[in-house]
């Protein structure tokens, strides 16, 4: 019997008061939904994963590496080049995004596509792409930082702090 049926079998039995379970009733049910959860909960590979993840996000920082040497082949300064870089990163990781590729190379990379500056720029994208059916008010501007968001508050956040101990420990002389 499958484990939803099941659920719902005992759910309206118990509305209807016509099943009181006993102890060891309630053993049997245990043991079948731990049954239930270990045969629907997938396995991992970690080393696995792991390698994915190193040749994503390698294979991303190749790329920024060489957009970045030939920026300054250009005759760009290395501040101007790192900002072109990651300029580009974004916007090809929004791109991606929007044609429905980096989702793709996420579920394959795992982190190793998230961490990057391309995996940022892909946490605001998708949302807005998803919710633009609702609108620019109520789709894209109310659900385009979900994920971004707390990323962007906990960073300022803790820049602040860092910043007022620093602060601090300059005027004690610590720093």
């Amino acid at each position: 019997m499958k484990w939803e049926y099941f659920m719902e079998w005992v759910f309206f039995q118990e509305e209807a008061g016509e099943m009181e379970e006993t102890g060891s009733e309630k053993k049997q049910q245990q043991k079948e939904y731990e049954q239930y959860v270990k045969e629907v909960t997938p396995t991992h590979n970690l080393w696995l994963q792991m390698l994915k993840a190193f040749i994503t996000g390698g294979v991303i920082c190749c790329i920024g590496q060489f957009i970045l040497n030939y920026a300054k082949n250009l005759g760009l300064d290395k501040q101007d080049a790192g900002s072109w870089c990651s300029l580009l990163l974004v916007l090809l990781s929004v791109l991606l995004t929007g044609f429905g590729i980096y989702p793709k190379i996420v579920k394959w990379g795992g982190a190793g596509a998230l961490v990057p500056i391309t995996g940022f720029a892909n946490s605001v994208a998708a949302p807005a792409i998803e919710y633009k059916a609702e609108g620019q008010v109520f789709g894209i501007g109310c659900k385009i930082f979900t994920i971004a968001g707390p990323v962007i508050l906990y960073g300022i956040f803790t820049s602040w702090v860092l910043g007022v101990g620093y602060w601090i420990c300059r005027i004690f002389g610590v720093c």
